[in-house]
């Protein structure tokens, strides 16, 4: 699956929030140039509901798209936003109920197909609503509901609203877990690296190491830093380049 804190951009920092999203739209379809997608669920939040990347994605590499709309693609937000107004008060096509982490999320779907020749998007399949309700049980927060809208290459008969929801949630854990590693392990919303190029380098730097640690299939990437950062020798010899370290080292002296 495919969202925008994936798609790694080189930029400037003297280049706008704009350019810098521009340069993320136009660089998401070269990123998978590459890899196979034929038949696969490509997932993106709201930056990449593009109608150029729906149409690469469809009909140049055979994949389907599950989007989020929002803002950006205003006039669409709006038409889905007014037909859906009213449904709403409707029984949900699909509906779970979670309990956990001192919390109850209540998960709501509404689908259509009745928008797919109207909304001025290629492709469109299906168009949804999820609702997601959280109680809050143990920290005594208040009750939280989001109410977000979305749209799938993928016909009704070909995916239901129960699989909708569970791909859009899976999306949103790859997304909630790479912004909790990296704000929890490395409190980076209080970074106060502000210089240059600084602020990028090290983001990516974080990233890079919390990568390697997935690639090896690391269950607890905290615990595992934590252990690393005890022993630097050990950092080499988790990734394997003790040998060559310890080569070059002899070389120098």
């Amino acid at each position: 699956m495919l969202h925008p804190k994936k798609v790694g951009t080189i930029l400037s920092n003297s280049k706008s929030d704009e350019e810098k999203q521009t340069n993320e739209i136009k660089i998401a379809a070269p990123m998978l140039d590459s890899i196979d997608i034929k038949d696969k669920n490509i997932t993106a939040d709201a930056l990449l509901t593009q109608r150029e990347f729906a149409r690469y994605l469809v009909e140049t590499r055979k994949a389907h798209y599950f989007f989020t709309v929002k803002g950006n693609q205003k006039t669409l937000l709006d038409d889905i936003a007014y037909y859906f107004a009213d449904n709403l008060n409707c029984n949900a096509t699909f509906e779970t109920l979670d309990y956990g982490h001192g919390r109850i999320e209540i998960r709501k779907i509404w689908v259509t197909s009745e928008l797919n020749d109207y909304l001025d998007f290629p492709h469109i399949g299906q168009v949804f609503a999820i609702e997601r309700d959280i109680e809050y049980k143990k920290t005594g927060k208040k009750r939280k509901k989001e109410l977000v809208f979305g749209i799938t290459s993928r016909s009704a008969d070909e995916m239901s609203a129960d699989k909708i929801l569970k791909i859009v949630r899976k999306h949103w854990g790859i997304e909630n877990s790479c912004h909790y590693i990296i704000d929890w392990n490395y409190d980076e919303d209080r970074n106060r690296i502000r210089t240059g190029f600084a602020p990028e380098n090290v983001t990516r730097l974080r990233r890079f190491a919390v990568g390697l640690m997935k690639s090896k299939k690391v269950e607890n990437v905290a615990q595992k830093m934590r252990q690393l950062s005890f022993n630097v020798r050990s950092v080499l010899d988790y990734l394997k380049m003790t040998k060559n370290t310890y080569a070059t080292e002899c070389i120098a002296e």
